[in-house]
């Protein structure tokens, strides 16, 4: 079974613009980013249409160590200014999440207002942890409540998370996206619902990467043994909250993921993710999208609604694209 008409819902857009002016800087150097980085519009498009995805919406990345305010502000000012130039050139092709950065809440009101009211992202990224700082934690509440009050679309995304020796955690020798970016996410889910993010904030609609890392397969577990967690989850508060993330499909769809994920999620809230171009292009076409197509837990109707209209339904501006 194949459908066109899809929305890509996890899309890496590290600017050549922005790699332009941070290496210019000094804050990056191109040949020691990964190979990812170098984003290329005609590979996206071509990946696009060989997959069916109508549209992709990107998450703009900035990997360079800029620490000082006005430096990162015109790091994103640069990065949003491309991806706004890229929607533009290619109409209903690309959509954009604007960044919010935990450690620094008046650089994120600023990337709110310029990315959402004045150049049109759909939504806000953000990563599930900053220097061992969860989502959630009560030192991003302005934040949340600004966005709150926006009803916002925030996708979320493990980054930099440490693996190895010097005393970080970690498997020597595994690169952390094997399993420790999934990790990082369950333990922000965690965090949102102990700490009753999504009960104070119920506007937002948190996006969980990679079919929401652990947490549908250990859901049980934490709901048995949330009342030892500090603060408590009481019984039954992780089933209710289950319901409430979106989890995307980069990663999990398989045969041992799929029934999971269905079992445990609203299938409703399940969003079609390509992780590209980190999940290179030949793995896409060739192996991750036929694998979905042809997944036997998946009906037409859940497939559709995973490819398309789930999306169409969370964030209804892209009909409009």
């Amino acid at each position: 079974m194949s459908l066109a008409g899809r929305i890509d819902v996890h899309h890496h857009f590290t600017a050549p613009a922005w790699l332009d002016w941070a290496e210019a800087r000094g804050a990056v150097s191109r040949d020691k980013l990964p190979w990812w980085t170098r984003w290329d519009v005609n590979a996206a498009l071509e990946v696009m249409d060989k997959t069916g995805i109508d549209t992709s919406v990107m998450t703009v990345a900035m990997l360079g160590r800029l620490r000082e305010r006005a430096e990162r502000q015109e790091s994103a000012r640069v990065a949003l200014g491309a991806a706004a130039e890229v929607v533009e050139a290619h109409p209903g092709r690309f959509a954009f999440f604007t960044p919010v950065f935990l450690d620094d809440l008046e650089l994120s009101s600023w990337s709110v207002r310029h990315g959402l009211d004045e150049l049109g992202a759909i939504g806000v990224s953000t990563r599930t942890s900053m220097d061992g700082v969860f989502l959630g934690d009560e030192s991003h509440d302005r934040l949340l409540q600004e966005l709150n009050e926006r009803h916002a679309v925030i996708s979320t995304h493990p980054m930099d998370v440490p693996a190895g020796k010097d005393g970080a955690a970690g498997l020597p020798g595994m690169p952390p996206f094997v399993c420790d970016f999934l990790l990082d996410t369950t333990r922000a889910a965690i965090n949102l619902i102990r700490n009753g993010t999504l009960d104070r904030y119920p506007n937002l609609s948190f996006i969980l990467p990679h079919g929401g890392g652990f947490l549908p397969y250990m859901a049980t577990r934490l709901d048995l043994f949330g009342g030892r967690i500090t603060p408590p989850i009481e019984p039954g508060r992780v089933r209710d909250h289950l319901h409430r993330f979106y989890f995307d499909t980069a990663g999990p769809m398989s045969p041992s993921a799929t029934p999971t994920l269905l079992a445990t999620v609203d299938p409703e809230r399940i969003l079609f993710g390509t992780d590209w171009p980190p999940t290179p292009s030949h793995v896409i076409v060739d192996s991750v999208v036929p694998a979905l197509d042809g997944d036997a837990c998946l009906s037409e109707e859940l497939l559709q609604g995973i490819n398309r209209e789930n999306a169409l339904r969370l964030m209804p501006s892209l009909a409009r694209r």
